[in-house]
């Protein structure tokens, strides 16, 4: 399963008189405050940062681990990502065990990206179309990665927060991540229950912080 998201992500790595001041101010806000407007932003600096950095490039993981904790983890909602993965197994979890869930599945999938960004070369990411209104609640924000081969189409949904826009799940090539990892959890929980599929998660982690130190 992790090999397979990881292959998925290596395909793949932010006027004319006074009375309409303030409402074309608002309006350009609003605009760079947007949910299509962060996934951009947050693709050039995290792309960018890359670009310049050859350690990271080289895979220097305690540098990637910490680009991705910088960049990209404050943008996610990760209570929301696993309890989504988990399905209905979400809620028989007891507070305990709905927390090692979450601290686990962050770990792998941050490994998993971490894969990805240490691939980045030339690649630029360009916008396509939203789905939804940035006054929706939820909305699928669609990009293109642009590099070398075929561009990659790459999309987030996002929910609205009272502080911000929120990533809680991706799709890579057709594969919506959350989706993926719900089969898979699903199968880990009916042979072993759920603290059979924490302790899956927690070998895989292991083993992946083993093999890149």
């Amino acid at each position: 399963m992790l090999q397979t998201t990881r292959r998925l992500m290596l395909r793949l790595s932010f006027g004319a008189c006074a009375v309409l001041a303030v409402p074309l101010a608002a309006h350009a806000q609003a605009q760079a405050n947007g949910p299509d407007a962060l996934v951009l932003r947050v693709s050039t600096e995290v792309i960018d940062t890359i670009k310049a950095d050859p350690s990271i490039q080289g895979g220097d993981v305690k540098k990637i681990m910490a680009l991705v904790d910088a960049k990209i983890l404050p943008h996610v909602n990760f209570g929301r990502m696993t309890a989504s993965a988990v399905g209905r197994y979400w809620r028989q979890a007891t507070p305990e065990q709905q927390k090692r869930l979450q601290e686990e599945f962050k770990t792998l999938l941050v490994r998993t990206y971490s894969g990805a960004l240490a691939q980045v070369r030339d690649q630029s990411v360009q916008l396509k179309p939203m789905r939804g209104k940035a006054d929706d609640s939820e909305v699928v924000v669609r990009t293109e990665v642009r590099g070398r081969g075929d561009p990659i189409q790459l999309d987030y949904r996002l929910e609205k927060t009272p502080d911000s826009w929120k990533i809680y799940d991706v799709n890579v090539l057709g594969v919506w991540l959350v989706e993926n990892y719900r089969n898979s959890f699903a199968q880990e929980i009916s042979a072993g229950g759920i603290d059979g599929l924490i302790a899956k998660l927690a070998e895989r982690n292991k083993s992946a912080g083993a093999a890149k130190s």
